[in-house]
């Protein structure tokens, strides 16, 4: 693509988020196959793609959850254990054990854990930022309540609010917007809009593809390959998504 034409090795270097011959397997099947992929700093990127496609596997093996059996990804062209502090991800609602007993403004706090170390007592100040990440998110009046009594999408607003704790440079979300109401899906977008303005980088797994222009400015389209990448308005089209999804999705005039 064009778009890739004029990438030049200082912007790659100035990426907070470039991937190399990523390749995954789980019993010997590769998910994610010789990937690379290109993050622009100040970006929202959205991972497309079908089912199985490897979207986040790929954030996964990024954020060495999983091993790859070849190549690696950088951080602004440093490698992870470098780069950890600067990088928030929010995980699949589904994954967590939402029967831990824990409050909401603790899990809001763990977020301070990698600035307060593992014996820094937690000072007033602390949990004034803590309210003030729930507040962003609109549940500060759910702060004492127990994480497992909320619903879906207040989770996940605590989760994204744990992120935002964390003060991070780069943002990384697995399908943030998955089985949450509207008015969530509104409230977190939000907030995923400002960080972009705040010269934040958000990349997020995203299966919506009907709210891709609306949410995001670029786009990076995976089936287990990289099908595109770059700017939504080059990247994703019809013929992008034919490649990806087999002719069985159709953009919307």
């Amino acid at each position: 693509m064009a778009y890739e034409a004029s990438m030049t090795e200082a912007t790659l270097a100035g990426s907070p988020f470039v991937v190399r011959g990523l390749t995954v397997a789980y019993d010997a099947e590769a998910v994610v196959q010789d990937v690379d992929m290109t993050v622009s700093a100040g970006s929202m990127t959205a991972i497309i793609g079908p089912n199985g496609a490897g979207k986040s596997t790929l954030l996964k093996a990024a954020l060495g959850i999983v091993r790859p059996l070849a190549g690696a990804a950088r951080f602004w062209d440093a490698p992870l254990a470098q780069s950890r502090r600067r990088i928030a991800y929010v995980p699949q609602r589904a994954s967590v054990d939402w029967d831990f007993p824990t409050r909401v403004i603790d899990v809001v706090l763990m977020g301070l854990y990698q600035e307060l170390g593992l014996f820094r007592r937690l000072s007033a100040r602390h949990k004034q930022a803590a309210m003030a990440c729930l507040e962003r998110v609109g549940m500060q009046d759910f702060a004492e309540r127990q994480i497992g009594q909320l619903s879906g999408g207040q989770q996940q607003r605590v989760f994204l609010a744990r992120a935002l704790a964390q003060g991070a440079d780069l943002y990384l979300l697995d399908e943030p917007f998955a089985g949450v109401d509207a008015a969530t899906e509104a409230a977190i977008i939000a907030v995923l809009k400002s960080l972009r303005d705040e010269g934040r980088t958000v990349v997020a797994v995203h299966h919506d593809l009907s709210t891709v222009a609306q949410y995001f400015d670029h786009v990076f389209v995976i089936n287990r390959h990289r099908v595109a990448e770059g700017p939504v308005v080059e990247a994703f089209t019809q013929t992008t998504l034919d490649a990806a999804y087999g002719g069985r999705v159709r953009l919307s005039d």
